[in-house]
Formats: structure tokens, C-alpha cells, sequence
């Protein structure tokens, strides 16, 4: 099985777009490049859209994938397991942290349960998407078998079928599960060549004590995978989760269908090295929301080439730091947009 049989070849952005939203960009009523980050950030969506100027980002869809963990019963994290359930209903009702984030900018939100820890009758978010109850505890099982991970991959796929079908102009993930930080942690390690202890971080803050018991976690899971750091489906099917799977395959053909995607912390920039590897070129698709406490995510960010728009310390997840930064790359496209030029506004330009 290779990710081959799963995504068809990513095309770049267009680079002759790029090009020519440089020169849009020096006619603009402003000093050369006094925009910075901002400028790029319309040049990157130009190429996206192969289009000067850009349109205008009127559809952003954000998907948070729900999931439960088997490493949670290692007391990794402060929370019992059953928020996750509880959070999910409470981001669907519109109570998240998320969701006044999100509110702000008009994002829509979309809550999937790939594999929150409840019996199969029980309704959180819906079941459609669902793949199997939790996961292994990946530091002395696998998380999944093939068959739930050609599931979760297809599942990812559908997804973002589904909402660049429905018009989606703009793709963000998300994350929700306790003890989520974990897996992650050990893809990062494995896939940047860091040590457990380096890459481990307090998630939603656990003490000395139970970050001592996360770094035997991924550390013994790290070891199960080692030689599997070249196998991108193996390494997935041992130590991710359905949910981590589902997303790398969502922001892998988010890629595909050349659907521009803010990244969000450190479990979707994990899944963001997955989906590089599942579909490679996807990197060029993407922009990182933000840096996370996380130590871990800064690794994971140098390995993709990527620099966060925001560094504000966020570590909620749920897709937080991606909805925060979206303002700045919608407000990249206005500027195109709806600035003047020197010609039209007869402001003399530099000699």
C-alpha cells in the first residue's frame, strides 16, 4: 500500500501568478514592500488562485477532528477522557473557545468524530465520519489496523471533497482529543530527528510528574516506530490516531484540490508533515497560523519551511491559532484589492 493509491500528484501554485502579484504589488499606493509579511501573503494567495488580484476570501471553513487516545490512561494529561466527549458538544452548541475566536472573522465551523471513547450508538457530533472507538496506546500497541486506516484516510479525503465542493475558499484543521499532543510529539520526533524529551511538551499543562510519564510515552513509542520513519502509511497505522490520520489526509487533498490551508498548533502541523509526505508538494499550499507553546511545533514548522504569523503563545487547539491569524491573511487580500495604484489615485510613485 502507497500513498500513491490514495492522492493523485499536487500541482504548485502558479508561479507565473506569483510573479505577476510581485508587480501588482509595487503599483500599490506604498513604499516598496512596506507591507512585508503582508505583501507575501497576497502573492502566496495570488498563486493559490492563479489570480491578480486576489479574490477576496469569502467561505473559510475550519474542520476539527475529534478523537480519543489510549495513551490518555497513562495520565499524560490533567483531564480525564471524557472531555473530549464534552467538548465536542460544547463546540458544536457554539460554546468553544473556538468558536468566539472563529465568530469573529466568520469562519464557519465543522466538528467531526473520527473516534471519541463512546459506545457506537451514542450521537456527540454525528457518525458518518466515525472510524472506530479511541485508539491503541501507541507506546506498547498499534493505534489502528489497516483497514481503520484506509478508513480514516478516506474519511480525511471526503471531507475536504466535500467542503471545497460546497465552495470553500479557504481550509483550516483543528484539533480536539485529550492526550492528542502525544502522538504528536512522537511523529514530530520521528519525522525531525529529535530526541522524546526535546519534543515533549506540558500539553494542557500537566505537572512535573505526569510530563515525566509523556516522555516515557514517546519515548517507547518513538522506539516501536523507528524503523518505520520511511513508511509514511506504517508509521501512521502504529503511532498516530484515527483522527491525526483523517486530518493529515484532509490537508493532503485540501492540497490536491489547490485549496489554500492555515495551519493551526502543534497536532495539525504534525499532521501537516504526514500529509507531506502522503502528497508531497502540499507544503506549498499551506501558511502556519501561529507558534504554539508546544516545543515540539517548532521543530515540526522548521521542517515544513514554514514561519507563524502569530506568536502568542497559544496551546488550546481546536484550530484557535489558525482562526486568529486568518484576519491577517483575508486582510492580505484586501489590500489587492482595495487599494489604490499610483496611476488611479495620481499619487507619484518613487523615482
Amino acid at each position: 500500500m502507497q500513498p500513491a493509491e490514495f492522492f493523485p500528484k499536487v500541482t504548485p501554485p502558479s508561479l507565473k501568478a506569483a510573479d505577476a502579484a510581485r508587480e501588482f504589488q509595487l503599483t500599490l499606493t506604498k513604499p516598496t514592500g512596506s507591507l512585508a509579511r503582508l505583501e507575501d501573503l497576497g502573492v502566496w494567495l495570488a498563486s493559490c488562485q492563479d489570480q491578480v488580484p486576489p479574490k477576496k476570501l469569502t467561505q473559510p471553513r475550519m474542520v476539527i477532528f475529534a478523537g480519543d487516545h489510549g495513551v490518555a490512561t497513562k495520565k499524560v494529561s490533567p483531564y480525564p477522557k471524557e472531555v473530549s466527549i464534552q467538548m465536542a458538544a460544547n463546540i458544536k452548541a457554539g460554546g468553544g473557545g473556538i468558536n468566539a475566536i472563529a465568530n469573529e472573522s466568520g469562519i464557519g465551523i465543522r466538528v467531526v468524530d473520527i473516534s471519541l471513547d463512546h459506545d457506537e450508538d451514542v450521537d456527540v457530533v454525528g457518525l458518518q465520519e466515525r472510524v472506530r472507538r479511541s485508539c491503541g496506546s501507541i507506546d506498547i500497541e498499534d493505534a489502528m489496523t489497516e483497514a481503520e486506516l484506509v478508513a480514516a484516510i478516506n474519511v480525511g479525503k471526503r471531507i475536504a471533497d466535500e467542503e471545497v465542493d460546497n465552495g470553500a475558499d479557504l481550509l483550516m484543521a483543528g484539533d480536539l482529543g485529550i492526550g492528542n499532543t502525544s502522538p504528536s510529539a512522537v511523529i514530530i520526533g520521528l519525522l525531525t530527528g529529535q530526541e522524546p524529551v526535546v519534543v515533549t511538551g506540558r500539553g494542557s499543562g500537566v505537572n512535573d510528574e505526569g510530563w515525566k510519564r509523556k516522555v516515557a510515552v514517546v519515548r517507547d513509542a518513538m522506539f516501536r516506530a523507528r524503523k518505520d520513519k520511511g513508511d509514511v502509511l506504517t508509521l501512521m497505522r502504529k503511532v498516530t490516531s484515527p483522527e491525526l490520520a483523517a486530518m493529515a489526509a484532509f490537508l493532503a487533498q485540501s492540497a490536491v484540490r489547490r485549496t489554500p490551508i492555515v495551519l493551526d498548533g502543534v497536532v495539525v502541523t504534525a499532521a501537516a508533515l504526514l500529509a507531506e509526505r502522503l502528497a508531497p508538494g502540499a507544503r506549498a499550499w499551506m501558511q502556519a497560523g501561529h507558534r504554539s507553546a508546544e516545543p515540539a511545533h517548532t521543530f515540526a514548522l522548521e521542517s515544513l519551511k514554514l514561519e507563524p504569523l502569530l506568536d502568542l503563545g497559544l496551546r488550546l487547539g481546536e484550530g484557535s491559532g489558525a482562526a486568529a491569524a486568518f484576519p491577517l491573511v483575508r486582510m492580505a487580500t484586501n489590500i489587492m484589492n482595495d487599494m489604490a495604484t499610483f496611476e488611479s489615485a495620481q499619487v507619484s510613485n518613487k523615482e
